[in-house]
């Protein structure tokens, strides 16, 4: 009987001091210095929003560049929520650069009411307006989040002199993220409804058109024809560069389609890959069929072909730019394709839309590029 006692004692202090270490931090509090908190538990009190490309953890204005946690769910949840597209990079079977293995501690997910909640209201999507929205989620969710904080003290790819990549930096779309927040539990479960009412009464009427076949296609294929849509301009020739970063059917150039939320964070992904690539990179590029169908799945394969594009190619001088680089030249292409292709409206999350057909010719650079800015500074969090 003692015995059972002084293991019941060292239960319930294993089971305190385990508590105890969870630290209560905020959002800015983690992006000022990221790796002081790389593989503590961490409790935030925050807005979670999923979108085209980001599944991320969001504050108030913390002032940087990428002003945002990446969340994740452990390896093997299963859950709903997440981007409809994410490309991460990893070092490949023939890598040559050092690389060791991150040892973190493993997570698991408390597949409770709230958390069952807090995964289906971040995957709705907004369906009530017309024309393509892409990425468009009907909700976001403040909560409570406790999980597993991974931090980097840069999340910038390191390259050699002659640009090659030796080096990676964080997480989530594009390794951008210099923090990642892998998520255990989640409570006070509190969602919000996006405004798209003005995006909806814009688009009213129009409908959505698949320029594929309806049975089986080639995704890669169709992509390469809608890039050669927009014709012998400069964004026509980038788009069909881009196109042809994914490797056509039984090639292997270093480029990984997968299918699926991309939302979980595992040891695999996080370690050597165990393919080669010509450049010692893969890219592991995730899209979500559930929510990318018809021509959304072509605008998405051009949208993360210009990352895949300019990551492995980049141009002088451009080796190092911030993400919101990379995702302006990358809706740019987006646009184009849409514009190609006879789209007549294209909305992105928040209800930001960069391309209306019937904006007179002179004003469609700067309604654009307006509704650009806004949607990367107040829907991705992203700044020069």
């Amino acid at each position: 009987m003692k015995r059972l006692l002084v293991l019941a004692v060292l239960a319930c202090a294993g089971g305190c001091a385990l508590s105890a270490q969870v630290v209560d931090t905020t959002v800015c509090d983690v992006l000022k210095n990221p790796k002081s908190f790389d593989g503590k538990m961490v409790r935030i009190k925050a807005t979670v929003s999923a979108g085209f490309d980001q599944f991320i953890v969001r504050g108030p204005d913390c002032g940087q560049p990428v002003d945002a946690i990446w969340l994740a769910y452990p390896q093997g949840t299963k859950g709903k929520a997440g981007p409809d597209a994410v490309l991460e990079l990893q070092p490949a079977h023939n890598f040559a650069g050092k690389f060791t293995a991150p040892t973190r501690a493993a997570v698991t997910i408390e597949k409770d009411k709230e958390f069952k909640q807090f995964d289906s209201l971040l995957a709705q999507t907004h369906n009530k307006g017309a024309g393509m929205c892409l990425g468009c989620r009907r909700y976001e969710v403040s909560a409570t989040l406790v999980g597993r904080l991974d931090g980097v003290s840069d999340a910038t790819l390191e390259r050699d002199a002659s640009g090659k990549i030796v080096g990676f930096g964080g997480f989530g779309n594009m390794n951008a993220y210099p923090a990642r927040l892998v998520l255990q539990s989640v409570s006070d479960v509190s969602p919000k409804e996006v405004d798209y009412s003005k995006s909806d009464a814009a688009t009213k009427g129009d409908t959505q058109t698949f320029a594929g076949s309806p049975d089986l296609y080639d995704p890669v294929d169709a992509a390469r024809k809608s890039a050669a849509a927009i014709g012998s301009a400069p964004a026509g020739i980038q788009a069909q560069k881009d196109a042809a970063a994914f490797p056509a059917r039984g090639e292997h150039n270093g480029v990984i389609v997968l299918n699926g939320p991309g939302n979980e964070a595992s040891e695999k992904a996080d370690g050597m890959g165990e393919k080669d690539s010509p450049d010692g990179v893969l890219f592991n590029c995730t899209l979500n069929n559930d929510h990318l169908q018809g021509d959304a799945e072509l605008r998405a394969y051009l949208h993360m072909g210009q990352h895949i594009e300019e990551l492995r190619n980049p141009q002088p001088g451009d080796a190092g730019a911030p993400l919101f680089i990379l995702e302006s030249n990358a809706w740019a292409v987006t646009v184009s394709a849409a514009m190609g292709n006879r789209q007549r409206f294209l909305t992105l999350p928040g209800g930001y839309l960069v391309w209306d057909a019937d904006w007179p010719a002179a004003n469609r650079l700067s309604n654009f590029d307006d509704a650009l800015k806004n949607y990367l500074a107040n829907e991705a969090l992203l700044s020069r």
